[in-house]
């Protein structure tokens, strides 16, 4: 019997575990796989086109050690490819195009789609690649005003035609708000289904043979309104004519206004027919700077009349409107149905010269992918670029390049969510404080305090983190107030005694002097109270 360490045990098992996932990534059924992991110089080609000025760079996700392909400046074009080893085909069972992207710094105008294009013999070069190198799928997110939606695009070749049609996926999903990782999964199915994936989850299925769900449908239609048809001079189209036979009613006045004076109205009693119903402002006055020669003669702003107020009305009173009744308006002869009328034309049908049948679309291979667009934001990074013919290989690699990111993403996201809830709770809470604080600083016994106090809750607006500290401060001043006003106002008894002239006169300057700092402290508080409350600096939380 062979006996085995136990240590051993564990360590077999994830040799086996790491080989059987590097055989799952290395399988046959991968076709194409990036994880930028190293630079991308040397693999993908940058196109040397004047119109794309963004620079590519080989950058990590924010918060993460994982590379990508990223996006490195705003309001630029940008263009790059790589060729696949040799061209994989799109019509021999099942293919999985898949790819992350993150928004960094979000996406308000831009693309984050790939291109998934056609052999060089269509006509295109890598250096020179552009907007018009031919494709056969362009799949990924895009937004822009009113469009935010995850396309799916793929051209076709009519086969009577020889015309390459572009159609596009109706009601495909939109692009998620935030600044995560996501994954774009497109699975092609052997049967023309169409599965798209937004983070592993099924957002849109479709059939490429379905007329509702491609537009324009991959199939046209039998029949076209022909061209050369026109319609007939005697055709009559209008359901309802006029009748003929009418004729306007001897009492219809075409002429009779719309509105008449009311004979019967009476003036209000009371109406002032003298008063105007504006008056000079018998306060206004020329201002000193006021020159007559240069602003002309000076008048007095108007104001409304203060006894029209009280009235019913001044000035020259005037019998209201009231609707006619005898208004009829122009007479329009009755409509009658129409006897010659045929219906609305339209062109007769024929056959459709591009009308084709098919069982699937003939999808172009696939030998190249790319990523050629225009975007107003900077921050976009790819990474994780995969094409397979297994599903599960595809959510493997969810599973184990983008999952682990973006949950980290996502419960980093849930803690800023959580402390900018928590501050706006406090914001709010600090303004109802501030608010409360002006008030109290309008309370007339602390008016000798006032401006102390405004100044004290400027300070802690501007300062949120000694707003604490600053209603302490405002607490002691009140506390303070409150004592004098309670114990402050009373005076000892005065103890008269014989003393000599000299200590009279002396006492009674004592008594001078004490009635001149009354005096002096009555008139501060007094400028004081009249000051304008001093708010210069609010912030509006």
């Amino acid at each position: 019997m062979v006996r085995v360490r136990a240590g051993v045990v564990p360590v077999l098992f994830l040799l086996v575990a790491c080989f059987s996932f590097q055989q799952l990534f290395a399988s046959d059924d991968t076709v194409f796989y990036d994880s930028f992991d190293e630079t991308f110089e040397g693999r993908w080609t940058v196109s040397s086109k004047d119109d794309y000025q963004g620079v590519w760079t080989h950058s990590k996700s924010e918060g993460h050690e994982d590379y990508g392909l990223l996006v490195s400046e705003k309001a630029k074009k940008y263009a790059i490819v790589r060729e696949l080893e040799k061209p994989v085909s799109l019509k021999d069972g099942t293919v999985v195009l898949q790819f992350e992207t993150r928004l960094q710094n979000g996406l308000e105008c831009g693309g984050a789609y790939l291109k998934y294009l056609r052999p060089q013999e269509a006509g295109w070069e890598p250096k020179i690649f552009d907007n018009e190198s031919p494709y056969s799928i362009m799949f990924g997110p895009d937004k822009c005003g009113l469009t935010n939606k995850v396309h799916f695009i793929f051209k076709h070749k009519n086969p009577k035609t020889g015309e390459y049609v572009e159609h596009h996926l109706t009601t495909p999903p939109s692009v998620p708000s935030d600044k995560l990782s996501h994954v774009y999964t497109a699975i092609l199915k052997p049967d023309n289904e169409l599965r798209i994936l937004v983070d592993g989850e099924e957002k849109r299925k479709a059939n490429f043979l379905s007329a509702d769900d491609f537009m324009p449908p991959l199939i046209p239609t039998k029949t076209i309104p022909d061209p050369e048809d026109k319609k007939p001079e005697d055709w009559d189209e209008r359901a309802k004519i006029p009748d003929p036979n009418a004729v306007k009613p001897e009492d219809w006045d075409e002429d009779a206004p719309l509105e008449i004076v009311d004979e019967e109205a009476e003036k209000p009693e009371g109406w002032l027919d003298d008063e105007p119903e504006e008056i000079d402002d018998p306060d206004a006055t020329k201002p000193e700077d006021w020159d007559d020669e240069e602003d002309g003669e000076f008048e007095a702003p108007k104001i409304e009349n203060p006894k029209c107020v009280t009235a019913p009305g001044c000035g020259e009173w005037k019998r209201p409107m009231k609707r006619n009744p005898a208004y009829k308006g122009k007479w329009h002869a009755p409509l009658i149905d129409n006897p010659n009328y045929k219906g609305i034309w339209k062109p007769q049908e024929i056959p459709n010269p591009s009308y084709f049948e098919a069982d699937q679309p003939d999808f172009e291979p696939v030998a190249a992918v790319g990523i050629e667009i225009w975007t107003m934001q900077d921050g976009i990074l790819f990474d994780n670029i995969l094409i397979t013919k297994d599903e599960k290989v595809a959510e493997t690699y969810r599973e184990t390049t983008w999952k682990p990111k973006f949950e980290v993403e996502k419960e980093k996201q849930k803690d800023e969510e959580d402390v900018q809830g928590s501050e706006g709770f406090l914001s709010s809470f600090q303004k109802k404080v501030f608010d409360l604080l002006y008030t109290v600083a309008d309370i007339p016994f602390l008016s000798a305090h006032k401006s102390k106090i405004i100044d004290l809750i400027e300070k802690a607006e501007q300062q949120p983190n000694l707003t604490v500290g600053i209603i302490v401060s405002i607490a002691v001043i009140i506390f303070t107030v409150f004592i004098k006003l309670l114990f402050g106002g009373k005076k000892p008894a005065i103890v008269e005694k014989k003393t000599t002239g000299t200590a009279d006169a002396s006492s009674s300057e004592e008594k001078e002097e004490e009635k001149e700092k009354e005096g002096t402290s009555s008139e501060n508080e007094k400028e004081t109270a009249a000051a304008p409350r001093r708010r210069t600096v609010r912030r509006e939380n």
